[in-house]
This record gives structure tokens, C-alpha cells and sequence, in this order.
């Protein structure tokens, strides 16, 4: 099956599709989902082919953590970012949500402080407050299409009692690919304030031509005793109804901080979750990888060409990830008007901007995982959505 074939996945349970209307307004029967963070189409073969292999043993009973497992995230980081692990650093949670969570309750204390640069992912915010922690938002500077750091300014929003950074590379929602300079400021921030640094590195895998990820770790080595880095692979390979993740954690003491309440808490990881992430870490899952990345900049391509062709309204070059981050400002509407008319003209459900926190005021983000006829019929539809701007 190709990333293009259709694909129904209305009434399959899936939050994409069928919690769209209770969400947003927008019917699955004639709208287009393109808010979660997933894709709409089926994973690597050699992953279904791992998983057909389970089924026809039909044996599902306890498995451990084994070396293939382990072994296949180390080959992984080391041939597509040139990052050298050891299989003992790696910890498995039942994905990042819940590795995040897991870092705020482990490091740091009852309402404390916990930074965040915005606009990012809005799991960050509402992991924080769910932990009973307050966010810090430092704001990114925008600079034409693209964000940078203003450490400076965010330096002038602390005071001193902040326990953590969630940090995200690359960039969700703006897809930007930070490099290792500014990485290692980062960092330099982070010793400078005392502050752990969970480095969620989720969509490493989902970069375009012209860019390298780089590892916080690579970056910042001296930082080390001060980093945990999360990683999955749940956005490259669509696995993330899994809900199995990664923190790789090179600082020995820190380490074994975390290994201790998974232990407490009795977790272990889900056996077809391994399995399929083992399956995916390989040569032919590196093959289809790349395979997906050329779908999805042809479908970037196509997607940024119609939106930007809308007088007002910009799409921010991707560097990395599925997810177009689309500003509105320029319309002069109000981000109520913006979404009557996304929603219920063009029937479509984006995610909502200011959820991203400051910065994200004027912004949709739209999923483009998806087939390119869907691409296609999204660009027409917000095209004559706002028609009257021509």
C-alpha cells in the first residue's frame, strides 16, 4: 500500500476522526481531521509483518526487555543521527506523554516552576499543570518565517526557583530544526539556572532536505548529568497507539532516579509495542522512512503554494515534521472569525493555535500525514473559504 491509497478511518476508535466533531464542530462524514499529531496511513510493511508474525504465534504472554530491542534503538540513533548510545541508558515508558509526566513527578516538587519556549507543543502546559507544577512560557522570537531564541528575554522571567526545561527539538508546532549552537545555549541557560533539561526529540526522524538533527546530547555533552532525552517511534512509523517511548538517559545517577519508581510503579512496557519498534528501527524501516519524508514534501509543497496564495495568511517554511504551522495575522480577522470559517466552511479541524501558548494567537497547525488527494482537497477548500480576499 502506498502513503496515497485511500484509507478510511472513521469508526475505528481513532481520536483523529472520531472525536473531531466533539472537538471542533467538524463532522467526520464530510470533514477533514488534520489535528493529532498521527498519520493516515499504514506503517512500514516490516512492521505489519512483525506484528502478522505475533498474531500467527498467538502467544502473548510475558516478554521482557530484550537485547533486539535494545540493540535496534542504539543501531538507529547511530546510523540516521550519528548519535553514539548505550543500550543502558535506555528506560521505556508507555510513551512521552507519560515520560514527561514521569519527569515532573520524579524531579522536581509540588508547585514548582518548569520552563517551557512557546509556541510548543500544548501536552507541555498541560502535563505541567496536571502535575500541580507552574509554566513558565519564555516566547520565541519570531524572525520573518522562522523562530529563534531570546534567552536574554527569557532569563528576565525567572526567579531563580525553576526546577526543569521541557525542551522540544525539533520545533512542535513551527517545525524548526534547531542547530547545535544554539542547542549547546541552551544548555548554558539550563546550568546557569540549575535546571534539569527534558529534551523531548520526538520528531527527529521527519526532517527535510537541507537539515540535520542534532541530539541535545551531541550538542551539550557537558551538560549530561543535567539532560534526560525522549524519543519514539511513534510519529515516524505511526505507531503511537502503542503508547511506547523512550528516555534515554547517559547520566548514571539520573538513571537510576528514573529506573527506580518505574520499578515502584511496576511498569512495563507493552510486548507488540517492543515488537514493532524493533521491527521499525531496521534497514527496511529506515528505507520507508525516507519513502514517507518524500511524500510528505511533496504534500508540504503542494500545501504551502495554496495556502500562502491566500491573501494574509503564510505558511511557515518545515524544516521537520508533519505539522504546517499556518499564521493568519495578515487576514486582519480575529481568531473566531478564522476558525468559523476553517471549520465551517471549509469543514476542516486543525488544531488551535493559542493552545501553543504565547505566540500561537494567529496560528493553525494542519497535519499533512496524510494522503495527497486529502492535501489537495484541504488547499481548495480553504482557498474558497476565504475567496472573498482575493
Amino acid at each position: 500500500m502506498s502513503f496515497n491509497d485511500p484509507i478510511d478511518r472513521r469508526g475505528t476508535h481513532a481520536s483523529k476522526w472520531d472525536l473531531m466533531e466533539t472537538l471542533y464542530g467538524v463532522s467526520p462524514e464530510d470533514g477533514i481531521g488534520m489535528w493529532t499529531a498521527d498519520s493516515d496511513y499504514p506503517t512500514a510493511p516490516c512492521v505489519i509483518e512483525a506484528v502478522r508474525r505475533a498474531a500467527d504465534h498467538g502467544v502473548f504472554g510475558y516478554m521482557h526487555i530484550h537485547d533486539d530491542y535494545l540493540k535496534a534503538i542504539q543501531w538507529w540513533m547511530r546510523t540516521r543521527h550519528n548519535w553514539q548510545i548505550d543500550t543502558s541508558w535506555i528506560l521505556t515508558t508507555q510513551g512521552l506523554g507519560n515520560a514527561i509526566a514521569l519527569c515532573l513527578d520524579v524531579w522536581t516538587d509540588p508547585g514548582a516552576r518548569v520552563v517551557t519556549f512557546t509556541p510548543v507543543y500544548h501536552e507541555f502546559r498541560i502535563k505541567i499543570e496536571k502535575a500541580g507544577r507552574e509554566v513558565v512560557a519564555c516566547p520565541l522570537k519570531r524572525t520573518g518565517d522562522t523562530y529563534v531564541l531570546d534567552l536574554e528575554d527569557a532569563q528576565s522571567r525567572l526567579d531563580g526557583t525553576e526546577q526543569m526545561l521541557i525542551w522540544c527539538s525539533p520545533q512542535n508546532p513551527s517545525g524548526r530544526v534547531w542547530t547545535a549552537d544554539e542547542l549547546r545555549a541552551v544548555a548554558e541557560f539550563a546550568t546557569r539556572n540549575n535546571l534539569l533539561i527534558v529534551s523531548d526529540e520526538i520528531h527527529h526522524d521527519l526532517l527535510y532536505p537541507g537539515h540535520t538533527f542534532v541530539p541535545m546530547h551531541t550538542a551539550a555533552p557537558e551538560a549530561t548529568e543535567r539532560m534526560v532525552l525522549l524519543t519514539a517511534a511513534s510519529k515516524t512509523f505511526n505507531i503511537a497507539g502503542q503508547r511506547t517511548g523512550n528516555m534515554i538517559i547517559p547520566d548514571a545517577k539520573l538513571r537510576s532516579e528514573m529506573a527506580r519508581r518505574l520499578a515502584m510503579l511496576d511498569y512495563k512496557p507493552s510486548a507488540l509495542g517492543v515488537t514493532m519498534i524493533t521491527a521499525a528501527y531496521s534497514p527496511e524501516g529506515a528505507v520507508w522512512a525516507d519513502a514517507q519524508m518524500a511524500h510528505l514534501d511533496a504534500n508540504r509543497t503542494i500545501f504551502d503554494a495554496a495556502v500562502n496564495a491566500i491573501p494574509g495568511v503564510r505558511s511557515l517554511p518545515l524544516q521537520s515534521t508533519f505539522l504546517a504551522w499556518v499564521d493568519f495575522s495578515g487576514t486582519g480577522m480575529t481568531h473566531a472569525e478564522i476558525n468559523e470559517r476553517v471549520r465551517q466552511k471549509a469543514r476542516i479541524a486543525p488544531s488551535d493555535g493559542p493552545t501553543f501558548g504565547p505566540g500561537g494567537e494567529s496560528f493553525l497547525r494542519f497535519n499533512l500525514a496524510t494522503q495527497r488527494a486529502r492535501v489537495q482537497e484541504a488547499c481548495a477548500r480553504l482557498q474558497d473559504a476565504f475567496c472573498d480576499l482575493q
